[in-house]
Order: C-alpha cells, then sequence, then structure tokens
C-alpha cells in the first residue's frame, strides 16, 4: 500500500496557533511526522523590552488567555531574583490563589475539549459548567475572568477581602461532588479504558529525551513539578501531593490532570482559609544592573522568564519559554504507528498552547478536498463508537 501525506494545518481548529504538522500515512496508520513551528510571532519580547519593568506583565500576561497568570508569575520571579528582596507572605499566598485557580479552570477546559473530541459531550457540557464557578472566583478575587493583572514585580497589585473569602470556598466546594463523579466516571468507563489506553505513548525514556514537561511527563513516570523541586509561593506552607502516573497514554494524561485539579482545590483552600495578615507589595522603585530567571509550573509545565537589567527603568532583555515548546516535540514520538482517528486525542494530550484560530484542508494530489477540520473529529467520535458496539453498547 502506497504512503499518502496528510498536512495538518497551520490552520487548525483543534490548534490555538498556527503550527503545521505533516502525516505520512499507510492506510490509516501514521507512518512518520513533519513538525513546523514558528508560524506566529508577536514581538512579546521585544515589546517588553520597551517597557518599564511593572508594566512588563500586562504585556506577557497576554501570551496565553489560559495561562494568563503563567507567564507574569514567572516573570516577576525573574525580577525579584535580579537582586536579594523578600515577597510577604501574604503577597505569596494570594499569587498560590490565582495561579492555582488558573489550573483548576485549565484542566477542567481540557476535560471538557478532550470529552468532545471522543464523542462525550456530556462530559464537554459538565466540566466546562464547573469551570465557570471557578471563573467566578476568580473574577471575585481579581476582577476579571481571564488575564487578571495581580502580579507585579515585589508582590500582588489587589489584595483578597475577609468578606469574599466565605463566597469563594462555597463556590469552590460546590464543584467537588460533581468532579468526583466526572472522576469516577471517566476513571471507570471501559470504553474509554479501551479508547484511550495504549493509545499516544510517551515512554519514560522518550519524556526525558525530549524534556517534556508538567502532565505530559508526569504520565510518564518522571516525578517532576517546579512546585516540589524548587518551592515558591506558598507551596511549601502545606501537604500536598505531585501526581504521577506510569503509563504515558492519553488515559494516564487524563488522569494526571483531573487529579491535579483535585489537588488545586485543596490547595486553594487552604490558602484561602490561612491567609496570613501583612502587606502585599514590597514597592520596588529601582532594579539594578543583573540577571534573574524565574520558572513556575504552569498547567502544562514549567513556564521559562529571563531578564536582564542595565540599571534602567526597564529590561534590556527579556527571554520567554512556554512548556508547548517542549512538549510539542513529543508528538513525534507518540502518533507513529497510531491511527489517523487517533491524531486529534494524541495531540490534545499534551494540552498545547496557542494563540489563534485555525482551519485544516487535507487535499488528494488533484487539489480535491478529502478531509477538514471535523472530519478528524468526526473520525475520532466514530472510533469511540465502533468500540462501544464491540463492547455491547454500554
Amino acid at each position: 500500500m502506497g504512503k499518502t501525506i496528510i498536512p495538518i494545518g497551520p490552520y487548525h481548529p483543534l490548534q490555538e496557533e498556527p503550527e503545521f504538522f505533516t502525516l505520512t500515512v499507510e492506510g490509516e496508520t501514521v507512518v512518520d511526522i513533519d513538525m513546523r513551528m514558528g508560524y506566529n510571532h508577536r514581538g512579546i519580547e521585544k515589546l517588553s523590552e520597551g517597557m518599564v519593568f511593572e508594566n512588563s506583565t500586562f504585556v506577557v500576561e497576554r501570551i496565553c488567555g489560559i495561562c494568563s497568570t503563567s507567564h507574569p508569575y514567572a516573570y516577576t520571579r525573574a525580577v525579584e531574583d535580579v537582586f536579594p528582596m523578600e515577597v510577604s507572605m501574604r503577597a505569596k499566598y494570594i499569587r498560590t490563589i490565582i495561579a492555582e485557580g488558573e489550573r483548576i479552570h485549565s484542566h477542567l477546559l481540557w476535560l471538557g475539549l478532550a470529552g468532545h473530541f471522543l464523542g462525550y459531550n456530556t462530559v464537554y457540557m459538565w466540566a466546562w459548567k464547573l469551570r465557570e464557578e471557578i471563573l467566578d472566583v476568580m473574577e471575585i478575587l481579581s476582577g476579571n475572568r481571564n488575564n487578571y493583572a495581580m502580579f507585579k514585580p515585589g508582590g500582588v497589585r489587589r489584595d483578597i477581602r475577609a468578606e469574599d473569602i466565605p463566597i469563594c470556598l462555597k463556590k469552590i466546594d460546590s464543584i467537588v461532588p460533581t468532579l468526583i463523579m466526572l472522576k469516577k466516571a471517566v476513571l471507570d468507563d471501559p470504553v474509554l479504558h479501551a479508547r484511550l489506553k495504549g493509545v499516544g505513548v510517551l515512554s519514560y525514556q522518550d519524556a526525558i529525551d525530549f524534556s517534556a514537561l508538567g502532565p505530559t511527563s508526569r504520565a510518564s513516570g518522571v516525578a517532576r513539578d517546579v512546585r516540589k523541586d524548587s518551592p515558591y509561593g506558598a507551596y511549601q506552607e502545606m501537604d500536598w501531593n505531585m501526581i504521577v502516573t506510569q503509563n504515558g497514554d492519553v488515559f494516564d494524561k487524563a488522569v494526571v490532570r483531573i487529579l491535579e485539579t483535585v489537588e488545586s482545590i485543596n490547595i486553594t483552600k487552604y490558602c484561602l482559609e490561612n491567609l496570613p495578615d501583612g502587606e502585599i507589595d514590597a514597592n520596588i522603585k529601582d532594579v539594578p544592573v543583573g540577571e534573574g530567571i524565574g520558572h513556575i509550573e504552569a498547567p502544562r509545565g514549567e513556564t521559562f522568564h529571563y531578564v536582564k537589567s542595565d540599571g534602567t527603568n526597564r529590561p534590556v532583555r527579556h527571554k520567554v519559554r512556554a512548556p508547548t515548546f517542549m512538549n510539542l516535540p513529543t508528538y513525534k514520538a507518540t502518533i507513529v504507528g497510531q491511527t489517523i482517528s487517533d491524531a486529534t486525542i494524541i495531540l490534545a494530550a499534551i494540552d498545547p498552547c496557542y494563540c489563534c484560530t485555525e482551519r485544516v484542508a487535507v487535499k488528494d494530489d488533484r487539489g480535491r478536498m478529502l478531509y477538514n477540520g471535523q472530519d478528524l473529529v468526526r473520525l475520532s467520535r466514530e472510533k469511540t463508537e465502533k468500540m462501544r458496539q464491540r463492547m455491547g453498547g454500554k
């Protein structure tokens, strides 16, 4: 059987940012893949270098809408690393609350989309319904449902009012029963086990070789989490579990994110219930000459920022590395040998973090349309339904 080339991208509804994947298939089996990155460039680093240190947080906050706290958190830590200084414990707790709230809504967003790609739209609707409660909490605490504008070098911009804490705790508690139900449904569903186990496996060694990050690596048995390895914020003030599984398939990546959501709820509640008194801002006036690095555990893995100061009021160099830059190449290790119907869910399993809208067109050598983005989702759903029928229609 001859080989066929299937291009996915640079524009595709599964991707939020332009990336180009060229799948080489024999029949329905993927035998090779070529990936091209770099289609999207907004000049964020250069824009930051033209702004004062405090205002750069607003620019990096817009690198990603879902990770809108991860980048300013890493950036502010990089600025604070330029010279010895201490952020107040109250500010650290508030930073942790915002960061974990973002992790919860990011993982719930991923869970809903994963259900959508597999044909489990009930999971899609329930997960996003729970996510709304968390976004309400973020709005109460920061005034915004995304792009919270809470972080600044030396602390946070906005305090948490005591009267808001009981409201937030009530909203967070309200999603726990349904989240536990979803967790049991996913972990116990025989169709999902058959559909996702053994699919898109990233081995432990491949995770190491590709320098995979976050849930993508922890699902392959790599016990690596910046919150544990290099504690920051309030993470060292409480007991919490790093979620690590061993199989590296799409199912384990789902398990890691679901269980991490539960852990993040516990961390957020602890910080709200034990919020210490004190100031929230160190009021940095000047940044001396020097270099600093800041890294934090974003929902998708380690986010890294580098800042260089020449003693003026703005960074002379600002470098950003997002986790998808490291996780995306693992697609080459996980897609080869799999079927076209698994291509979307394997890519989605790394939770790629992009920013733009896309379309996909798959054509033959005569220019005739073969597949579009909806067709790839349809193939994924049809495979799920065939498995369900083979297992007795449960």
